[in-house]
């Protein structure tokens, strides 16, 4: 930056190293609040320039913020894209305004992140059950993991309540008919064949 400003002097290092950071998605403007206009502009987003009118407002009206800090909040461009933008006030040694630093973050980037990830976490079409209907140890997992997701508890921490409970489940589905099925289970609720023939036993003894 060119410009002879005691507060650009001052800031610049600041707002280059955030809008480098955050390049190319990033715009850090530097205001100059007494005479409402814009200092310097790093990673132009907004068409704005050194000398046009910041149009902030009074900075007397603002409701009081921790160090000086407001947002993030949401602003839009021209174009449509989203922005979260954070402004601080920046004050001199006497304690008085001096200029306000704002960073606008493109969003675009971000939501279509969030869209990729979110077609990818989605399953696009129902399970076709006839080709997992023969597959008991499918079906295995299949009732432990959704116990586990139900009750937000990892397979390490089911307690032997717990474990009961899937055993029952499992059992309501068939699975122990067949003859490899205790090992399966053992394997997927991270125990012993011995504790799980222990649990099964008493299972089966509660009931009438």
């Amino acid at each position: 930056m060119t410009n002879t400003d005691e507060r650009v002097r001052l800031w610049s290092p600041v707002c280059e190293a955030v809008a480098a950071l955050l390049a190319p998605y990033a715009e850090v403007v530097l205001h100059d609040v007494r005479g409402d206009r814009v200092l310097g502009v790093w990673n132009p987003m907004s068409g704005r320039g050194p000398g046009a009118p910041s149009l902030l407002g009074e900075l007397d009206r603002l409701a009081p913020s921790p160090g000086g800090v407001y947002g993030p909040y949401e602003k839009l461009l021209a174009d449509g894209r989203r922005l979260s933008s954070v402004s601080a006030v920046l004050r001199d040694p006497g304690g008085e305004p001096s200029a306000v630093l704002c960073v606008n973050l493109d969003r675009t980037p971000l939501e279509q992140a969030a869209a990729l990830l979110a077609a990818f976490a989605a399953p696009s079409a129902s399970r076709p059950e006839a080709l997992f209907e023969q597959d008991w140890t499918e079906r295995v997992q299949q009732i432990v993991g959704a116990y586990v997701r139900e009750h937000g508890r990892p397979v390490e921490r089911l307690t032997r309540e717990d474990r009961l409970a899937v055993l029952a489940e499992l059992d309501r589905a068939g699975v122990f008919t067949v003859r490899r099925a205790p090992s399966v289970v053992a394997g997927a609720l991270r125990t012993s064949r011995s504790t799980l023939y222990a649990l099964l036993a008493e299972l089966r003894r509660s009931r009438p």
